[in-house]
């Protein structure tokens, strides 16, 4: 059973409300759908609300299930504009623009409904530049305690079964940081795991990636990098209470590939086994989860924001409308408490 299905299997018991600030598209639209039909909680689409039901009327698509809000015409409209006054005056980040004009904006308005706690979980990208999206989130949605860096995470899946997690693999940061340092590639390394963790009920194996294999003497500063980042990890691991096996620096082959560990003399938890893959720079992991998609044709989920207090994911343009049901089935599972969505039995394993 592949990880959608298991996770939608567990929602049906806990349903989450979905917000899409693009809700006129014809993807979302589906994907929403799906979501009712699958009985896992409420789709929230943001947008006109006539031109919405033209284009599920020519997809033939019911909208029963499915809340349509209008920025514009919503009781919370002022309540929105005087939080986003508050982040702008006391916030700690650049909110420009006016705060009136800013809530009628429909991703602003989705991540005020996700923060305010109107919605569970929060889906955008469908059409626009990821910045665009991000910048909102970024603004508006609170931090996860005890972390100061926001990334993404690309989850794969392989039918085949053979690396990760039952084929299941991690990947970060494939959307959000450039180059980040030492600190910001620790931070990014914990948050994955953590949410690894709460979406398979496993210790996550955490493989900091880089061109080399526990390099005694580096001769690059990124590879430097990455043997720092890997320490700060486990401190902070242990810090925050995640559970996790995190091993570094370390080549892809080695991290994924048992004979590959065995035949390099890679020995260790993660070795062969991993199923977190925390890149050294935003160029690799980006490049590396499109090769997979694409070459392998893989299907993939994401990306998801990790680091903050609230599940949020910001999809790319081309998503499908199945990639977007696959992406609000993992934020949805998100906001469920780990302990209720993975129940354990009276014998003491997880159901």
């Amino acid at each position: 059973m592949s990880l959608i299905s298991r996770l939608s299997a567990r929602l049906q018991n806990h349903p989450k409300r979905i917000v899409f600030p693009e809700g006129t598209d014809a993807r979302v639209i589906q994907a929403a759908r799906q979501f009712v039909v699958k009985k896992l909680g409420v789709p929230i689409l943001i947008g006109d609300r006539q031109r919405i039901k033209v284009n599920a009327a020519r997809l033939n698509i019911s909208l029963e299930g499915i809340r349509i809000v209008e920025p514009e015409r919503s009781d919370e409209l002022k309540s929105f504009a005087e939080k986003l006054e508050s982040i702008q005056r006391y916030g700690n980040t650049n909110l420009q623009g006016n705060p009136a004009e800013l809530a009628l904006n429909p991703n602003y308005f989705a991540c005020l409904m996700v923060a305010t706690g109107g919605a569970d979980a929060l889906i955008s990208g469908a059409t626009l530049h990821a910045s665009s999206g991000l910048r909102a989130i970024l603004q508006v949605m609170p931090r996860q305690a005890g972390v100061e860096t926001v990334s993404s995470m690309q989850i794969l899946e392989s039918e085949e079964g053979k690396f990760g997690i039952d084929g299941v693999l991690f990947l970060a940061d494939c959307g959000v940081i450039p180059d980040p340092t030492a600190e910001q590639l620790a931070d990014i390394a914990v948050t994955t795991a953590g949410l690894a963790g709460h979406l398979t009920n496993t210790t996550p194996k955490v493989a900091m990636l880089a061109y080399s294999t526990h390099a005694s003497n580096p001769r690059l500063a990124s590879v430097k990098k990455v043997q720092v980042a890997t320490d700060l990890a486990r401190r902070k691991a242990r810090e925050l209470g995640i559970t996790c096996d995190i091993d570094g620096e370390m080549q892809a082959d080695a991290a994924i590939n048992p004979f590959a560990a065995q035949s390099k003399e890679v020995e260790g938890a993660v070795a062969g086994r991993a199923s977190v893959l925390i890149f050294p720079d935003l160029n690799s992991g980006n490049i590396a989860s499109k090769l997979a998609q694409h070459i392998a044709d893989i299907p993939a989920y994401g990306q998801i924001l990790t680091g903050l207090e609230r599940p949020a994911a910001e999809i790319s343009r081309g998503a499908s409308a199945h990639d977007i049901f696959g992406t609000a089935v993992i934020v949805a599972a998100q906001a469920v408490d780990k302990s209720y969505l993975f129940p354990k039995l009276k014998d003491g394993p997880a159901a």
